[in-house]
């Protein structure tokens, strides 16, 4: 796939009980918090409409008729009666998206507006239907993780798990669905499919050139505020 095609849909993983962020949670699904005065979600999705995103499909259950309210018709919803996991929940909602590849974003992470557009970068990575590009955060750069890395990034820009520069997965990645055909119906994680990718050498990363957010609890919240109005 190439940038003349038309961009990717994407799918917002936003299905969560954001039990971490409570008693934020408590009255309010954890997308429609806001960071700054703008719901994560929306962050996520200017990030993308930076780029050319125009589709948009978001899972939701917990308080999931806030985020219906919330958009108002103007955002596909898979409603899910039960959470079905990250890997679940984008296969429930494969017939409401119509691009392969396509993306998919968390949305407790994200970069600040204008900062930089590596979904580009991903798009250009993407070069066969067994691919799955990550966007990798540099730990340097990374605000609200708590762990030291998640893989390392060769200098041929394949992922590994020891070889390279160590990065953290930034919340976002471009794939096809030909890498759901032997996944269970029900609840899932998507980190099989990492793993199968890394194990035959498909998995790609691209850096994020720019700072990185991930609001997973109070702490993180009030720590992206903070960085957010720095000059």
């Amino acid at each position: 796939m190439n940038t003349q095609d038309r961009f990717p849909d994407v799918m917002l993983l936003a299905a969560g009980l954001g039990t971490r962020m409570r008693p934020l949670t408590d009255a309010l699904p954890k997308p429609l918090i806001p960071v700054g005065g703008i719901p994560l979600i929306e962050r996520v999705m200017d990030n993308a409409r930076a780029e050319g995103a125009k589709r948009f499909v978001a899972n939701a259950h917990y308080l999931a008729d806030q985020v219906l309210a919330h958009f108002g018709g103007l955002l596909k919803v898979s409603r899910e009666d039960e959470l079905l996991g990250t890997g679940g929940g984008v296969k429930r909602a494969l017939p409401m998206l119509h691009s392969d590849p396509f993306f998919v974003m968390n949305t407790d992470a994200f970069w600040p507006a204008g900062s930089d557009k590596p979904l580009a970068r991903m798009i250009a990575r993407h070069t066969g239907p067994q691919d799955i590009v990550i966007l990798c955060v540099q730990p340097r750069r990374a605000a609200g993780f708590s762990r030291s890395h998640d893989f390392c990034l060769a200098p041929d820009g394949l992922v590994t798990r020891d070889y390279g520069a160590p990065v953290i997965y930034g919340g976002v990645l471009l794939l096809g669905s030909a890498g759901f055909a032997d996944t269970p119906d029900g609840k899932f994680s998507l980190y099989p499919l990492l793993e199968a990718a890394l194990e035959r050498e498909t998995l790609k990363g691209v850096v994020l050139d720019a700072p990185w957010f991930h609001v997973g609890d109070p702490t993180g919240l009030a720590e992206a505020e903070r960085l957010l109005v720095q000059p």
